[in-house]
Parts: structure tokens; C-alpha cells; sequence
């Protein structure tokens, strides 16, 4: 690490003092952290440019596979920052310091990138050519694809670290990648909008709980046919 590097470390790790306090509230942390507007446009560009680095490491992988003359592997790539409100609530929920060095530390999917794929087969392939580039460190992996979440959910998710090239320095960035087929994201997309829905008692929530299980191993069972449907025609 050179000089310049260890001066812009130590200008952010002081600017972050401001918003320490273990105690602090939501608001109070919203409010320093827009005091510290300089520091903090650092930290979500790190991020910002670790998700162009994934994005593009996939969309590379798309063009070889359409050389080759197989069929894109991608129907679409979407990337978020994780928003200051619910990393507040994370950081509270795991007890972790209010500082940025804290925070990059302990948590492991502010930025994120989710890859929807045709079809099962194409997420594990793809998952294991980006996982063999020598610049992508894997740090955790769950397959909530073969083992499913209590609620139907379906994903391959991955923890990896990639490095960002700036001006003076690299620095290795951790980004959670998803890998789901359409039928998944769909399936997602529509349950996380019903779960906010906060006028609904006890028992229609427990009903409707089933119900979404039910879509989801009916979303699961169309994925399997419809790879079993390619399989055939290969």
C-alpha cells in the first residue's frame, strides 16, 4: 500500500468518527453519514465499480457462449447498493460498530448482482466459469436451488470478493451475486411485494404462506420440464 493510499485511508477512517456511537438511532445515522457526504461517496463508488466488474465478467461469458453458437445463457443482469435505511437495520440487527471500516468488513452484500438464466443448467455452468477466473475469490456459497429456503424460495447465491482497479491503489470488494432462472424471479419478485402487504391478519398470512409455497414447487416442477424439454431437443 503506498503513501497516497495510506493518507486517503486515514482521512476516511477520521471522517467516519463522526458517526461511531453505538447507540446511535436511524436518523441520527442517515444524518451523519449526509455530513459526511465526501467519505461516503468513496465507499458506494468501491461498490459501484465492483458491480461493473461482475457485470461485465458475466456479459463476456454471454458473448463466448453466442460464438460458440450455443444459445445466451442470460436473460438479464440487474445490480443494487444495498440503500443507507436498510443497512442501518442490518448493522443494528448484528450489532455492528457505525463506522465504514465496520461495515465493509461484516457485511457482504451492499452491492449486489443478480444473473437470471434460462434454464437450471446454465446457472450452475455459469457459476462455475466465473468462479474459475483467477481474480474472483469465492467466500461463501448457498444453493437455495437444491435445498430451498422454508418458503419456497430458489437461488444460487455466491460471496465473492473482486478487485477495482483505481488511480492509486487496488482494492478487493465483496459483492453478493445471485443466480436464478425466469420462473424463479418471478416467483421472488411477486413474494417480496406480497410481504410488505401489512394489512392482513394472522390467518390470511398463514394462508397465504402456503399458497406461495405451493406457486413455488409449481415454478420448480415447470423449470425441471422445461430443462428436461431442452436436454431432449439437444
Amino acid at each position: 500500500m503506498n503513501d497516497i493510499t495510506i493518507k486517503h485511508e486515514q482521512q476516511l477512517s477520521n471522517e467516519v468518527k463522526a458517526f461511531s456511537h453505538p447507540e446511535m438511532s436511524e436518523s441520527e445515522f442517515l444524518e451523519a453519514m449526509d455530513k459526511n457526504f465526501m467519505s461516503l461517496q468513496h465507499f458506494i463508488m468501491y461498490y459501484k465499480c465492483a458491480i461493473m466488474e461482475i457485470e461485465t465478467k458475466f456479459k463476456v461469458l454471454n458473448e463466448q457462449f453466442s460464438l460458440k453458437g450455443e444459445s445466451n445463457p442470460i436473460e438479464f443482469i440487474q445490480s443494487r447498493i444495498k440503500s443507507f435505511g436498510s443497512l442501518y437495520k442490518k448493522i443494528e440487527a448484528k450489532g455492528i460498530p457505525h463506522t465504514l471500516e465496520a461495515i465493509e468488513e461484516n457485511i457482504s452484500d451492499i452491492a449486489g448482482v443478480r444473473v437470471v438464466c434460462s434454464f437450471i443448467q446454465d446457472i450452475y455452468h455459469l457459476a462455475d466459469c466465473f468462479l474459475a477466473q483467477d481474480d474472483i475469490r469465492l467466500i461463501a456459497k448457498k444453493d437455495y436451488i437444491r435445498e430451498p429456503k422454508p418458503n419456497g424460495y430458489r437461488s444460487l447465491h455466491l460471496i465473492v470478493e473482486v478487485p477495482i482497479f483505481l488511480e492509486h491503489e487496488k482494492r478487493p470488494i465483496k459483492v453478493e451475486v445471485q443466480l436464478r432462472t425466469i420462473a424463479m424471479d418471478f416467483w421472488a419478485s411477486l413474494e417480496h411485494k406480497l410481504r410488505y402487504k401489512k394489512d392482513l391478519s394472522a390467518a390470511q398470512l398463514r394462508f397465504l404462506s402456503g399458497e406461495m409455497k405451493v406457486c413455488a414447487d409449481q415454478s420448480a416442477a415447470w423449470d425441471k420440464r422445461m430443462q428436461n424439454i431442452r436436454n431432449i431437443i439437444r
